[in-house]
């Protein structure tokens, strides 16, 4: 059967691209691919290389800087002797890092923070030569196409490790000019500055509201601030002593596929609903404005005794070593805040073994509590406002990315032109 090209269009090993586009591998663009090793045997690198945990002369750049964007208080560096040993890996702004072990695909743009840096182990250096934009390649290599190849290489090897020859022989599309190329990393970049300003007000905000949660959950005479036209005192009641409590029911017999009902386990809490499993019975029924907490978790584990705010009736069914709480004495999303990885449950956990909440560990944690509903539904309502706002912000961020992705898919692959 013979193959038709859109036309305008040519086949390549990375599909279709304009014909006026060429197609390089990457030993094409590079004046050099390098990495740590290169500077030297283990021996001597032992000798003539000094790392240090505090400031020194020069940036000694690792993948965890890079993927977590660290303080440069949090960096590790080395001192003059020891950047000049290093001098084959020395980086001095734009170059390309590709990690060489461990989660493969990981590509980086290399930014200077510092006067001087230098490469440290488990990083491919790629300096670029003049017939790439290094913004357009790092783009191609966080796409689809780019992520396919280096995860094939990966992919080849029983180590899982990326090989120099391995970078050398990805292949990349480009536009036939620096100006193009400029123009699409542009337009990308745009994107991701606009992410990273959403991240950066996402971050500002979850500050202000754990600090507002410190105010407002803490009693005034323990350095608790009081919300405008609240008198009274706070008054201390163990859980027992304001709520309604059940344990959950074992639903091993009646998960299904496409059941009607949500179970919820310890997984669906510690991941806020994100992971479910179905049942097609109701064995223990929970409704609206219930609080649901886990009994048990490993050592260490991050699920132990956090809470579930259920929203919605007849759609939640209660799996064992989960409990609930209802309560009509106080305010139920006041009391599933101070509940929510309240510090009197994390005690239960020695780190050792499986932590299992008994139902007196559980009701006897104390509250300190405002003296009226009104008050209690207020702070409750001013710290729901704030995870509302947070919550629009990161669906606005989530949907620049896919923008962003999208953007990619036809930018990176000539489908829309910018010149």
């Amino acid at each position: 059967m013979e193959l038709t090209t859109k036309k305008g269009y040519k086949q390549t090993e990375v599909g279709l691209i304009p014909e006026d586009w060429d197609l390089f591998q990457v030993i094409d663009l590079i004046d050099l691919l390098t990495d740590y090793d290169a500077n030297g045997s283990f021996a001597s690198v032992a000798e003539n290389v000094k790392v240090f945990d505090y400031e020194k002369f020069a940036w000694y750049v690792r993948s965890t800087d890079l993927e977590n964007n660290s303080k440069m208080s949090e960096v590790r560096y080395v001192d003059e002797v020891s950047y000049k040993f290093l001098k084959k890996t020395a980086l001095y702004g734009g170059e390309l890092l590709f990690l060489k072990r461990g989660d493969i695909g990981n590509v980086y743009r290399f930014e200077m923070k510092t006067k001087y840096a230098t490469v440290a182990p488990n990083l491919y250096l790629l300096k670029l030569n003049e017939k790439s934009n290094s913004k357009y390649l790092y783009y191609f290599f966080t796409s689809k196409s780019g992520q396919l190849q280096l995860k094939r290489k990966n992919a080849s090897s029983t180590l899982g490790a990326l090989y120099k020859d391995d970078v050398k022989s990805i292949y990349v599309p480009l536009p036939p000019t620096l100006i193009e190329q400029k123009a699409i990393a542009t337009a990308l970049s745009d994107v991701d500055e606009l992410i990273g300003s959403l991240e950066q007000l996402i971050t500002k905000k979850k500050a202000i509201k754990q600090g507002a949660m410190q105010q407002l959950l803490t009693p005034p005479h323990k350095g608790g601030k009081r919300l405008d036209g609240f008198e009274g005192v706070w008054v201390e009641k163990k859980l027992g002593d304001v709520v309604v409590y059940k344990n959950g029911a074992a639903h091993e017999n009646c998960v299904v596929a496409d059941g009607d009902y949500v179970i919820v386990n310890s997984k669906f809490v510690s991941t806020e609903g994100r992971v479910a499993k179905y049942s097609n019975q109701n064995l223990c029924p929970v409704n609206k404005d219930e609080i649901l907490m886990v009994l048990s978790d490993i050592p260490n584990g991050k699920a132990i005794a956090k809470c579930y705010y259920v929203e919605e009736d007849d759609k939640y069914t209660l799996n064992q070593r989960i409990c609930s709480f209802k309560t009509d004495k106080v305010d139920s999303k006041f009391l599933f805040l101070i509940l929510n990885r309240n510090p009197y449950y994390l005690q239960f956990d020695d780190g050792v073994k499986q932590t299992n909440l008994r139902n007196e560990d559980v009701l006897s944690c104390p509250l300190d509590l405002p003296p009226s509903k009104e008050e209690q539904k207020a702070i409750a309502q001013i710290l729901s406002d704030m995870d509302a706002e947070i919550t629009q912000l990161e669906s606005k961020k989530e949907k620049y990315q896919s923008i962003k992705q999208g953007m990619m898919q036809e930018l990176l692959t000539g489908k829309t032109r910018l010149i």
